[in-house]
């Protein structure tokens, strides 16, 4: 059974906080979040980033999710309906990660054992608080929290999940990451992946 952090504790990796569980920091227009991921039976979800592919110029951001999905919203979006829409624990701010924010979750809750995806740019995390580098064959590791691991109540499925940010060269496509190995790249905004809701605190 994990613990249950307050408000006014320092927030420990994977332990229920907010309205979720604690995954990591991001900085964001230069100030520094604290990033909640949401329980998964109320905010994670499966659907297509958009049914069109329609440029959306507000959700380029590799580090804003939340402006991201307002945009996404804004354009008609289905998912980013559901994000914005959600009510966890009296938590009303959630929404689609952004693409580092979508890497912090990997690095910190990794599902699995596999030897982790090491091209592109796999890892590379300039948004993070400290940023981070690429990934090794076993770096990150398996999370140590028995409930993210896979098979565990609130892991991660080993699949792609989908990020708010759209690729800014092909706006037909927006990135997501695979949560099997870590592999980050870009899919066609109508295909179906699944998504996990986040909310975000300052510091």
């Amino acid at each position: 059974m994990n613990a249950i952090a307050t408000e006014t504790d320092q927030p420990v990796l994977a332990v229920p906080f907010g309205g979720g569980f604690f995954v990591g920091r991001m900085r964001v227009d230069g100030e520094v979040y604290g990033l909640i991921v949401a329980p998964r039976a109320e905010g994670e979800t499966e659907m297509a980033w958009n049914d069109n592919y329609k440029t959306v110029s507000g959700a380029l951001s590799w580090h804003d999710g939340l402006a991201n999905t307002q945009a996404m919203a804004e354009a008609g979006s289905n998912l980013a309906k559901w994000a914005l829409g959600l009510d966890i624990a009296g938590y009303t701010d959630w929404y689609i990660p952004a693409q580092d924010e979508l890497e912090v979750m990997y690095r910190a809750l990794k599902p699995t054992t596999r030897e982790n995806y090491q091209y592109a740019r796999s890892g590379i995390n300039l948004s993070a608080f400290e940023p981070t580098y690429p990934y090794t064959a076993n770096r990150p590791s398996q999370t140590l929290s028995g409930d993210f691991k896979e098979g565990g109540a609130e892991a991660f499925e080993d699949e792609w999940y989908w990020s708010s940010t759209q690729h800014s060269d092909y706006s037909y496509c927006a990135w997501g990451q695979s949560f099997s190995d870590g592999n980050q790249d870009n899919s066609l905004k109508v295909d179906c992946f699944r998504a996990r809701a986040v909310r975000r605190f300052k510091l």
